[in-house]
């Protein structure tokens, strides 16, 4: 490098220096730097609700049925989202109610929370009753399907029920998502 180029760059590096010397310490005192920590919105990676959302308020039943199908997800070592989308199913096709032959007002013979039929080799009606069975024998099915962890809560459940409503079960995924909240640490 020549004389006269190294002097230029010297001096322009000179200067960047003096300055950051100088202007540091002035500026700092010149305009105080906000210390508030800044809010980061975070975010989540299950889909959002679809739909108009709807609830329904629990009594002791419905909420020990909920816990019953929290821990059998648990016990089937599924995550959270497994356990919204069956309290969603639950909610649309019993009201978390474990129901029995309704007689003439029964849909076929399907029975418990998630009304499964015997018929349709669910289990026994004893079986199908029993909340933890009902619940392994919905998340079965459920794990079958591909790419259910990041599918709409609605496509999920309906490829697992084969209803004759499938969008019904989306108007369900914020209470069954504030209910997973609520419950699966408790």
């Amino acid at each position: 490098m020549n004389t006269i180029m190294r002097k230029s760059v010297l001096s322009v590096a000179g200067l960047a220096f003096a300055g950051g010397v100088f202007a540091g310490p002035i500026a700092a005192h010149a305009n105080p730097v906000d210390t508030k920590p800044v809010a980061a919105t975070v975010q989540s990676t299950a889909p959002k609700p679809q739909g108009e959302q709807s609830r329904i308020p629990l009594n002791g039943e419905q909420t020990a049925n909920v816990k019953a199908i929290i821990a059998a997800t648990k016990k089937a070592g599924l995550p959270e989202r497994a356990a919204v989308i069956s309290i969603a199913t639950s909610l649309q096709e019993s009201k978390l109610e474990n129901l029995g032959h309704l007689g003439d007002s029964n849909d076929h013979d399907s029975l418990g929370l998630f009304q499964q039929r015997p018929s349709s080799g669910w289990g026994t009606p004893e079986q199908i009753t029993d909340p933890a069975y009902s619940t392994t024998a919905f998340l079965k099915g459920l794990k079958q399907v591909d790419g259910w962890q990041d599918m709409p809560l609605t496509e999920a459940a309906q490829t697992v029920q084969v209803s004759a409503y499938p969008d019904a079960y989306a108007q369900w995924e914020q209470q069954a998502t504030d209910l997973v909240g609520q419950y699966w640490n408790s």
